[in-house]
Order: C-alpha cells, then structure tokens, then sequence
C-alpha cells in the first residue's frame, strides 16, 4: 500500500478492512469493544468485535469499552501500509493503551492474512 493511499484512506474505511480480515469462526465466542481516538485529528470511534463481526462507528466511545487505544491518524499510516501493526506501533511508545491491552492480542488471534493471488473465477490461476 502507498503512502498516498494511506493518506486517502479514512480511519474508519482502515478499520473495515481490518473487518474482512477477522475469520468468523476463530471470532466464534470473541467479545470485546475498543473505543480508539486519533487525537491529530480530533476523531473518535468505538470499534466492535462480536457475532464473528468487526465493526467501527465514528464519532462515539463506549462506556464499557475492555480498552480505549491513543495513537495520531499521522502513526497510523505504517499501519496501514502494512509496514507495521497496531501492536508494535503501541509497544514502540507510539501511542497509548488504556485499559485491557490483551484485547489487541485477541483481535490478532481472530485475523487471516488473504492470498493476494487467490482465484476469483476457477481455472484463472496459472499453474
């Protein structure tokens, strides 16, 4: 992913992609809700794993959220290229975590990372 594009993409269209990535049946069970707010840009959302499901809804924070994650949208752009995750940023000192970080690990443990070569339509593979 390009820096421009990490630049283009919204926080909130960042964390839909992160939603295609969960596997419904390791999230089977998998409960937690992080309130995350980009504090460069004034942003604040409330991000939800449950029913196999990630979803993000800008402009709120849970009362009950298991964490609350600081990090400027300007940090995030690594993470969006893929030059780093949420984790490592956080572990570098880049940004902060309130509450229970292990929520970070279980949202890792629910992620697939797709073939980028898969096929679309049987028989498009060269072999």
């Amino acid at each position: 992913t390009s820096p421009s594009l990490a630049r283009a993409m919204t926080t909130s269209q960042w964390w839909d992609a992160v939603a295609t990535r969960v596997d419904s049946e390791r999230a089977d069970g998998e409960q937690f809700v992080i309130n995350f707010v980009t504090p460069d840009t004034g942003q604040e959302f409330v991000v939800e794993l449950s029913g196999g499901t990630l979803t993000n809804i800008e402009g709120y924070q849970s009362n009950a959220a298991d964490a609350t994650i600081i990090m400027n949208r300007t940090d995030l752009h690594p993470v969006i290229m893929g030059q780093t995750t949420l984790a490592e940023q956080l572990q570098a000192g880049v940004g902060s975590v309130l509450g229970d970080s292990r929520v970070l690990l279980r949202l890792a443990a629910v992620l697939i990372t797709f073939n980028a070569g898969f096929e679309v339509m049987p028989g498009t593979v060269t072999q």
